[in-house]
């Protein structure tokens, strides 16, 4: 009897052959992980948050949500697990949760990576009503990407916001081989705002047998 196909990743769905472009230390992050596995990353972020407060209030609501939150501090220590999900197509969903340990305690930020016709869309929040559409580029053994459209789920509605109001957001995976450690920045930006929001730093990461998502 014939095996099913390995399934693919999200990253292998949409990037293909191209992937293997990328530094061979990140391809576990981003190449299938067996499925009863999870893959676990531990490390620091030199900032996360805004130090724009009159953001706050919104991202309070969005921090309810899994989303970003009311906060702006250096050295943060997190963690992020990402699990496999077979999606029906044979594709693996990667819903992630990384886990910030503020100084007034821990936030958890959800989201799934999925491939959809359009490419990648990164589904935010615990509920997912935030849907980002990623485009991206492998230079140098790093992975860039950037948004390219953004949809909000009520309901049964899908409601894109338009471009001129959108948020950007730029996210950046490399591998430093000085330090032995990856390294990922994210950074989301407003048209004629600036910077919203951000977070970046390095981390050890592995997958692991047996676990389970928290």
């Amino acid at each position: 009897m014939r095996r099913p196909p390995k399934p693919l990743s999200p990253y292998e769905a949409v990037f293909g052959e191209l992937l293997e472009g990328l530094h061979p230390r990140l391809m576990a992050y981003f190449t299938a992980i067996p499925l009863g596995s999870v893959g676990v990353g531990t490390g620091t972020f030199d900032v996360a948050g805004t130090p724009r407060r009159w953001l706050w209030p919104v991202l309070w609501v969005l921090g309810r949500q899994g989303v970003m939150f009311p906060a702006w501090q250096r050295d943060v220590p997190f963690t992020v697990l990402n699990h496999p999900v077979v999606d029906a197509r044979g594709f693996v969903a990667v819903v992630a949760t990384r886990t910030f340990h503020f100084a007034k305690g821990d936030r958890r930020m959800r989201d799934a990576i999925t491939a959809e016709p359009a490419g990648l869309v990164d589904h935010l929040g615990i509920a997912r009503r935030y849907g980002s559409e990623l485009s991206g580029v492998i230079e140098d053994g790093a992975l860039r990407l950037s948004s390219t459209g953004l949809a909000l789920r009520m309901g049964d509605r899908c409601i894109r916001i338009p471009r001129m109001i959108a948020p950007i957001v730029t996210l950046l995976e490399r591998f430093d081989d000085e330090t032995d450690s990856q390294h990922v920045s994210v950074t989301i930006d407003l048209p004629l705002l600036g910077r919203l929001y951000e977070y970046s730093g390095s981390f050890l990461y592995e997958v692991r047998p047996g676990e389970k998502l928290l």
